[in-house]
């Protein structure tokens, strides 16, 4: 890896660190303060809706974690949903292939000196 490579991710580190350090504390005194408030007076302070937020965060978290934890006919859908876009990749792939057939195809005609858009003639002798 390149040394400004190097730089910028290590510069990009620091600074999402120092983002989480801030975000952290800001919960903490809004947390200290009380999440008791309305929404309303809450967000006239940061901290306070930084508190609010990481609440709704961590509920979040758990209802995604629940859901992940219990079967459920979306995920039969999921799958099935999985298995049709697998069968469209699949087509996908040999059209693409039958493309580069073609293309190769060409190529070889242009590099033969043969116009590639006249059908193909025999040779003649």
């Amino acid at each position: 890896m390149s040394e400004n490579l190097l730089t910028f991710l290590a510069r990009w580190a620091l600074l999402h660190e120092l983002a989480d350090d801030a975000w952290r504390g800001a919960v903490a005194r809004g947390r200290a303060t009380g999440t008791s408030e309305t929404p309303k007076e809450a967000d006239a302070s940061l901290d306070g809706l930084a508190a609010l937020v990481a609440d709704e965060k961590d509920a979040l978290r758990s209802r995604l974690t629940e859901r992940a934890e219990t079967p459920s006919a979306e995920a039969a859908g999921t799958v099935a949903t999985l298995e049709e876009i697998r069968f469209e990749l699949g087509e996908l792939r040999g059209r693409l292939e039958s493309l580069e057939t073609a293309i190769t195809a060409l190529d070889l005609r242009v590099q033969a000196g043969c116009n590639p858009l006249s059908p193909a003639q025999p040779e003649q002798k």
